[in-house]
């Protein structure tokens, strides 16, 4: 049975939080409109600002390795144009070494939620490498609740 595929990112200023949605069974291809979206959509917040984010992986699967390696990337390389060190790069010690964080156009990241249906490695990465600005979730909903409460602070 097919899944539907979900690949867009949406900005709310009313909240200052990008929420931005990956599920089905993707191919590179879906990984590069998906990461095309979240950078167009980072585009619209204002200069010398900050936002925080919801990175919803509820679903997600990529189809083969290719896939996978290029999904792999893109919420660790995003996130560092604005400052944010994503927790579970710590796993990738040699990729986390060459990894460089500006802020692009003065914007920041403040805070991000993460959910993934795969409720054992959510629960380790919750473990491991979750913080008071950075959480990990199995359900979306929870991820949802937590972000939007998730006070913005310089």
């Amino acid at each position: 049975m097919a899944t539907t595929k979900i690949t867009d990112t949406n900005w709310y200023p009313e909240k200052r939080l990008v929420v931005t949605h990956i599920s089905g069974d993707l191919e590179k291809t879906d990984i590069e409109e998906w990461e095309k979206s979240f950078k167009e959509t980072l585009e619209k917040i204002e200069d010398n600002s900050i936002f925080k984010i919801f990175i919803n992986m509820y679903g997600f699967k990529a189809i083969d390795i290719n896939a996978h390696k290029r999904f792999r990337e893109v919420v660790p390389l995003t996130l560092a144009d604005y400052g944010w060190k994503v927790g579970y790069l710590n796993l990738f010690e040699e990729e986390e070494k060459t990894m460089t964080y500006i802020t692009t156009r003065g914007i920041r990241c403040v805070g991000a939620a993460h959910s993934h249906q795969d409720e054992t490695k959510m629960e380790l990465y919750e473990t491991k490498f979750s913080s008071e600005r950075e959480h990990f979730f199995p359900d979306p909903t929870q991820a949802m609740l937590w972000i939007e409460n998730l006070e913005l602070t310089n």
